[in-house]
């Protein structure tokens, strides 16, 4: 089953493209077992759109396993074309168990850098503010340069955890803007200032956690998504555990659903979850 692109609306991939980034899509799917009960459905179609591999597939796709009643698995989708990406979807309602399909939820937004990733004069400056010997300052700004470079390629066009990140977890977020807790309101150098300890703290699970922020502004209804891999669930746990206590969440945070996933191929998804044929 091919799937489409923006010449199917008769457009170019450059219109569709963002300038940075790729689109991505969260979908969350569960099984009408009352549909597919006593029935033989053929799942080749089903297992060749989630497939990674063919003609005019996404630059990223990944299936999970979801713990919990909210939906039965996952899929995440990333490439510059949005219809692509959105092709998945319409693709999986178009097989054989896509009247046995329904889609519990859905998340819309593309990758950025963001504001608060320091540039390398920020960077300078802060050094030398901490009294750094000049050569020292131009040896760490030189590495952080070449790290910067590979952190924001990350960012726009990322590669999926290795299979050392099994497990996912997906939710999306606001920016609180209640009376006495508004965070678009707040100077630029003490948004800068929130988001730097913030990230501190996540910078103690590295080897552990690894992550994707993605924007939803304008595109859904949560401002950002946030997709975390970890090598173990606890590590999940912890991580926003540890982190509700920045002021930059505690203060200024709402979060919405969680959405925990085991990564999975999809013929595991069938098996596990006893769909007909895959028992």
């Amino acid at each position: 089953m091919g799937l489409h692109d923006a010449t199917s609306l008769g457009l170019t991939d450059q219109q569709l493209r963002p300038l940075d980034g790729w689109h991505c899509t969260h979908s969350f799917y569960r099984f009408d077992r009352k549909a597919i009960f006593d029935q033989s459905i053929n799942c080749d179609d089903f297992l060749a759109v989630l497939s990674p591999e063919g003609a005019n597939k996404p630059a990223r796709l990944q299936v999970g396993l979801v713990s919990g009643h909210k939906a039965d698995f996952s899929v995440m989708v990333m490439d510059p074309d949005p219809i692509r990406v959105e092709s998945v979807h319409q693709s999986l309602l178009s097989t054989q168990l896509g009247t046995a399909l329904e889609t519990t939820w859905s998340y819309v937004s593309v990758s950025e850098i963001s504001e608060y990733v320091q540039s390398i004069e920020t960077y300078r400056q802060r050094l030398t503010r901490s009294g750094e010997q000049a050569d020292t300052v131009e040896t760490k700004v030189a590495a952080y340069q070449k790290r910067l470079v590979k952190m924001n390629h990350q960012r726009l066009t990322p590669n999926f955890p290795l299979p050392e990140y099994p497990v996912s977890c997906f939710y999306p977020m606001n920016k609180w803007r209640y009376p006495g807790a508004n965070w678009f309101t707040l100077p630029s150098s003490e948004r800068h200032k929130l988001m730097s300890e913030h990230a501190r703290s996540g910078m103690k699970f590295a080897g552990k956690v690894t992550q994707l922020i993605t924007v939803g502004v304008g595109l859904d209804d949560w401002e950002w998504g946030v997709t975390l891999w970890a090598t173990n669930p606890i590590h999940l746990k912890q991580i926003v555990y540890d982190m509700r206590f920045d002021e930059a969440s505690a203060k200024y945070a709402e979060f919405g659903p969680f959405y925990t996933s085991y990564i999975a191929t999809p013929e595991q998804v069938l098996q596990t979850c006893r769909i007909s044929g895959h028992h």
